[in-house]
């Protein structure tokens, strides 16, 4: 490709992109593969530019152009990356990319906005500086589309650049937003002025598209916004964004009034009215202190329009959920809370907490509770009718499996685990002002103590409803309700309404019971509960089948809706959870029957993550049987944790976690688990939240196989563990070195060879004095290793660094001896510190003059040692290593315990080979003095002992006594 000129290799390229978009697999495959012989050609990614530029191409063959080029930049644009491209080929490229937005096609757009947003990740400012410049030039131009383009990529790296964690990503990001936030405040402005006068004049199409610029002109405003000032409530131009977010509200919210909910204006309008709101919210969960003077009028706007009479008209759900988010993170937010002596407290904590109570007053209290109960906690007649036509149907429409569903949603039936908006926001409100709230719901209790007329069905749901509030706040009314007299009295005849109106109470009351039951139930009403529990379980309606734990594999299979099968598959996760090893001679059926379950879930991804949930645990309780599950365990795994299959989305973190506990639970190493590690690789370079696990399972094969692991893809892996170093923070840094260690530890003689690229790194943070203690600690256990356990690769390290810093190689072990030396209360872990005193002990004997120079150092850091590890007899006054471990028996596991998994067995065979745990230090440094000793004769050596302090000679040889 890089002998033809640009205009011959397009054409070339072209066909074959061209014979890509084939429905024909006999011209598609070849196609393919050809583009992949291509990716790492000199040239190729310019011809790609060149194409997908060219808008009278075909649109599949330009869009097809634009994936290949934008994987290319994930693969080959990091300097470090295997056949990365030239300096040369990116600079072209660079500047190749924002030459013209003009592209026609939105989605096209779309993607050449993302490409050109994660080479910005990657080279801007630094290699890019004229990124920003010309797209805030190109924003100001007159042309609708070049506009509209220009604004589309500006958001898209301004949102990249923001999500940057390092800190010195983060300080040029910082710069950027304040060289830039006139402009941006400016530009929103104007797009929205202009919006709104031309809503007013009625021409559809101008406004639409105006609405589209602000949308992205307040997309870009967020990210600056929240993420790019250390403390913006010092810059006015901010807070002044911010207090104008809630006129702009009222003025979006009145012109959707003017509008049907159908019409798609209606929709593109209430998408801008939730940005604001998530301006507002963003600021207040990275800027709480900033937020402060926010607080009053986020408040009265949120209440105001979700309860009372302003919102009637206005309002939709999904603002409402909003508005009702915003009163909770600031009911909830810590920074707002004063300790318990209020002296303590900041003034900013204390100033946020006074307009906080200046705004919850008695009044506005009573009317947010009683409208929560009896507005919001309502079941509607399209939920109910939802009911009796379809049970399953409705249960899957009511509930959203996720961590922060409340977030989202406004309500939900609570056979649900996870509670609604409305009712989280009741719940906090109520244990906040549980003082003020309490007599608010009995008096509401108090008016349902009459039976209810079936005939009465909105009567039926306001009592439904207060049951639930009764329910969410059970801790809170512990004193206040007398549960065994209300359960007697009321529940219990409740219960036994058998009509078919009565339903949503029956199950409310029995829902309201569980809440309860470890609240405040006298033992000897237990028997009423479970005689009304057994009943219900003969209840036809399928909305309770769900409790029906000895029929959940039963259940599973008969209920066809995702939704039903995720809360099933909890259930049965639970149950595995809590018996752990005693599942397994009752999982037979459903391991049969998950690998059905899986395929015909190929659509349905949060199913997937609830099958995965499941496997977790069966792993778990199935120990070293789980192996008679790898032919459908890991391709399970495979697809769950390939960056390259579009599901890893919604599968990876489960993914991840169920192939470490299989590998935990693995009792052998097979090609099929060892071949799933190609995973790995682009994981690393993810470096997302993720990360911590990925160590546990590189360190899961180094336990189980290290010798077949490290063979096979140390290599790799010691390249992506070299560039992990220099991207991620501290703590990052430890844990990639940990995994060096354990695999020192594990293969002192592959080890080393393997992490050789790694260890010049940490030798030379140990000679420059690594400020951070546990680096330094971790540093100081990594070479003790080598020096150790493989010393004459330890003494080709000493050879290649000592040309490195030019000095000769006595010289710089005395220097390295002396660093261990002066750091050595950096080290805290018992087992390094005595893996310090074995390794500078296994210098000994020598007739170095540099190592007797240092052989003050050398006794110091023995002795210390020994006082960690020695301990007295006081039967016979003599010392023990206390970390000697000379027995194989395993321990005995209690009936309260976990068995031990494969993983801990193995570890357990480790620390029995391990010389911190075999090796006497007693022993070993009587050992190698008696060697310098015969080595140098006795005037020599106590010549070498007097340059011991006294103090420290005869806490030696109180160790020493009776060799």
């Amino acid at each position: 490709m890089v002998s033809m000129d640009l205009n011959s290799a397009s054409t070339v390229v072209l066909q074959v992109l061209t014979q890509a978009t084939s429905q024909d697999t006999a011209v598609l495959k070849p196609a393919e593969e050809q583009l992949k012989q291509w990716e790492t050609q000199p040239g190729f990614y310019s011809v790609l530019l060149n194409i997908f530029t060219n808008h009278t191409l075909d649109i599949n063959v330009r869009w097809l152009a634009v994936l290949y080029f934008k994987h290319g930049i994930d693969r080959y644009w990091r300097r470090a990356a295997p056949h990365a491209l030239s300096e040369e080929e990116k600079c072209t490229l660079r500047a190749g990319l924002i030459t013209n937005f003009n592209e026609p096609i939105s989605q096209i757009a779309t993607q050449i906005a993302v490409l050109i947003a994660k080479v910005a990740r990657l080279d801007c400012p630094r290699q890019w500086p004229e990124l920003i410049p010309t797209l805030i030039e190109s924003v100001k131009v007159q042309d609708d589309l070049r506009q509209h383009r220009a604004l589309l990529t500006f958001y898209h790296v301004t949102k990249t650049l923001a999500s940057k964690q390092l800190a010195a990503d983060r300080k040029l990001f910082h710069d950027l937003a304040s060289g830039i936030y006139t402009f941006a405040c400016s530009l929103w402005n104007h797009h929205t002025d202009t919006f709104l006068q031309q809503f007013s004049s009625g021409n559809e199409a101008a406004f639409l598209s105006s609405l589209e610029r602000t949308l992205l002109s307040l997309k870009v405003l967020r990210k600056l916004t929240v993420y790019g000032f250390v403390e913006p409530h010092k810059n006015m131009e901010v807070m002044g964004f911010l207090h104008g977010i809630f006129e702009r509200l009222k003025q979006f919210l009145e012109c959707s009034r003017s509008i049907g909910t159908d019409n798609v204006c209606r929709n593109r309008l209430e998408k801008a009215i939730i940005l604001f709101t998530k301006v507002l919210l963003d600021f207040l969960d990275q800027h709480p202190f900033s937020f402060t003077p926010l607080i009053q009028r986020s408040l009265e706007f949120s209440v105001s329009y979700v309860f009372t009479e302003v919102g009637e008209g206005v309002t939709f759900e999904r603002f409402i959920v909003q508005c009702m988010n915003l009163i909770k993170l600031i009911v909830k937010n810590f920074a707002y809370k004063p300790s318990k002596y209020f002296e303590d407290s900041s003034p900013e904590t204390l100033e946020a907490h006074k307009i906080k109570m200046a705004f919850f007053t008695y009044p506005t209290l009573t009317e947010i509770c009683r409208r929560l109960v009896s507005h919001y906690f309502l079941l509607t007649e399209e939920e109910l009718t939802m009911w009796e036509e379809d049970p399953e149907g409705f249960i899957a429409a009511v509930e959203e499996i996720g961590g922060d569903s409340w977030k989202y949603s406004l309500r939900k039936f609570v056979i649900s685990s996870l509670q609604p908006c409305t009712e989280v926001l009741f719940i906090d409100i109520f244990r906040e002002y549980n003082q003020t709230l309490t007599p608010v719901l009995l008096e509401m209790m108090k008016t349902l103590e009459e039976p209810t007329s079936v005939e009465d069905m909105h009567a039926l749901l306001i009592k439904d409803a207060v049951y639930n509030a009764v329910g969410l706040a059970a801790f809170e009314l512990f004193d206040s309700v007398d549960f065994d007299q209300w359960f007697k009295n009321q529940l219990l005849p409740e219960l036994q309404v058998t009509h078919n109106r009565y339903k949503p109470l029956r199950r409310r009351v029995i829902w309201l019971i569980g809440q309860w039951i470890s609240v405040k139930v006298k033992s000897d009403l237990k028997p009423m509960l479970y005689e009304a529990i057994c009943n219900l379980l003969q209840d036809q309606d399928l909305v309770y089948l769900e409790t029906m734990f000895t029929q959940l594999f039963q259940l599973l299979q008969q209920v066809t809706e995702c939704d039903t099968k995720m809360h099933v598959l909890h259930v049965l996760s639970c149950v595995i959870e809590r018996v752990n090893v005693q599942i397994r001679p009752y999982v037979g059926r459903l391991v049969q029957y998950l690998p059905l379950l899986w395929k015909q879930s190929e659509e349905h991804n949060m199913l997937r993550c609830a099958i995965l949930t499941t496997l977790i645990h069966l792993v778990q309780g199935l120990g070293a049987d789980s192996k008679n599950l790898y032919p459908f365990l890991l391709p399970v795994i495979q697809l769950s944790t390939d960056l390259s299959q579009p599901p890893h989305v919604y599968l990876l973190e489960d993914g991840l976690e169920l192939w470490l506990v299989t590998l935990e639970n693995s009792p052998c190493i097979t090609p099929e688990l060892l071949r799933i590690f190609q995973n790995m690789s682009p994981l690393l370079e993810l470096s997302s939240e993720n990360l911590r696990t990925c160590f546990k399972i590189i360190n899961g094969y180094i336990f189980l196989s290290s010798t077949e692991f490290l063979q096979t893809y140390a290599v790799g892996l010691c390249q992506s563990f070299c560039e992990l170093l220099q991207e991620i923070t501290t703590e990052g840094q430890i844990q990639v070195l940990k995994v060096v260690e354990n695999a020192l530890k594990v293969n002192p003689v592959l080890g080393p060879q393997m992490f050789q690229p790694i260890l010049p790194c940490v030798f030379s943070g140990i000679m420059e004095g690594e400020r951070y203690p546990e680096v330094m600690s971790t540093y100081l256990g990594v070479i003790g290793r080598v020096l150790l356990q493989n010393a004459s690769f330890f003494s080709s390290l000493l050879n290649e660094m000592a040309h490195k810093f030019n000095q000769e190689m006595d010289q710089l072990l005395g220097n390295m001896i002396e660093m261990w030396v002066d750091r050595m209360d950096h080290i805290t872990q018992p087992e390094r510190r005595k893996l310090s005193a074995l390794a500078l002990l296994s210098l000994l004997p020598s007739d170095n003059s540099v190592i007797q120079d240092k052989f003050c150092g050398i006794i110091n850091i023995s002795v210390e040692g020994l006082h960690d590890v020695m301990t007295e007899d006081p039967e016979t006054g003599t010392y023990k290593d206390c970390m000697l471990m000379s027995h194989l028996e395993l321990p005995k596991v209690t009936d309260d315990e976990e068995p031990p998994t494969e993983q801990d067995k193995r570890k357990k065979m480790l620390a029995l080979k391990d010389p911190v745990h075999t090796v006497s230090l007693q022993q070993f440094t009587y050992e190698k003095l008696k060697a310098q000793q015969e080595a140098l004769g006795e005037q020599g050596f106590q010549s070498l002992m007097e340059t011991v302090d006294t103090e420290i000679v005869t806490q030696l040889q109180e160790f020493l006594q009776g060799f």
